[in-house]
């Protein structure tokens, strides 16, 4: 296999796995509701992604390790508002 076409391939996936957080980002934010949102499963799909980030720069493998930097960051955005939307709507 050439090392273009691994690296196409594994920047699609790099780019799928950053993106698949942003509707989900999006739905919480304007709809001010994350009660569909599972506690459980983005708590353990951050958990993933800090281990795999963390993976990637033990072994130095820069492009595990920014995918999946940039795919913590957007699985824990869905988390806080999870957090803060539970809050406030706690508080009401």
């Amino acid at each position: 296999m050439s090392a273009l076409l691994a690296n196409v391939v594994g920047t699609a996936a790099a780019l799928c796995s950053i993106t698949s957080f942003a509707p989900q980002m999006i739905k919480i934010w304007k709809e001010k509701d994350a009660s569909s949102v599972s506690l459980k499963t983005y708590s353990l799909t951050v958990t993933c992604f800090v281990l795999w980030t963390t993976y990637g720069v033990m072994i130095g493998a820069w492009p595990i390790t920014i995918a999946n930097a940039c795919a913590l960051l957007m699985a824990s955005g869905v988390l806080a508002m999870k957090w803060r939307f539970s809050v406030a709507k706690a508080k009401s």
